[in-house]
């Protein structure tokens, strides 16, 4: 027969076990089963060179790397993203390759699993695959001056 001390004992215990096994399975079923994955940092940049390197040196072009895969460079600084626009066709998978100049941005497009910092000298790739044509917008979310509310842009996936 189980006696009461065990009895709290074990009331400490199994949640003790349960709460990390639970949370072991929520990080396992997130990266595996929702495929989201935290961005990795893609090598380093010097902020003063960044209209000379590329892919920095073009943002906004939309270069098709493979079959319905294309990349696009941003660089974000004080108050703006470059670029505002951009365009892609529906279906594709886009890799966003991103960088600041200045202070620590954010990249968040809304319908996406990208949400990325953008760190000075810094470069963050993300992918993202637009399957529904429309307009997704895009903000900073990371607080960089009195402008930051002007920090936005837009995808505008069109039909192929």
């Amino acid at each position: 027969m189980i006696n009461r001390k065990t009895l709290l004992e074990l009331g400490w215990i199994l949640p003790s076990i349960a709460i990390p096994v639970g949370m072991l399975v929520a990080v396992i079923v997130s990266a595996f089963g929702m495929m989201i994955h935290v961005p990795s940092d893609e090598g380093t940049i010097l902020p003063a060179a960044i209209d000379s390197t590329p892919p920095f040196d073009q943002p906004g072009v939309l270069r098709q790397v493979g079959p319905n895969q294309y990349e696009v460079a941003i660089v974000a600084q004080i108050w703006v993203f470059n670029p505002r626009e951009i365009r892609v066709p529906a279906g594709a998978e886009v890799t966003f390759v991103a960088t600041s100049r200045d202070v620590i941005h954010g990249l968040d497009i809304e319908g996406t699993n990208v949400n990325v910092m953008l760190i000075p000298g810094r470069i963050t790739r993300q992918n993202a695959i637009f399957k529904e044509p429309g307009v997704y917008r895009f903000v900073c979310h990371e607080y960089c001056g009195a402008g930051h509310h002007l920090m936005f842009g837009q995808i505008i996936v069109e039909e192929p």
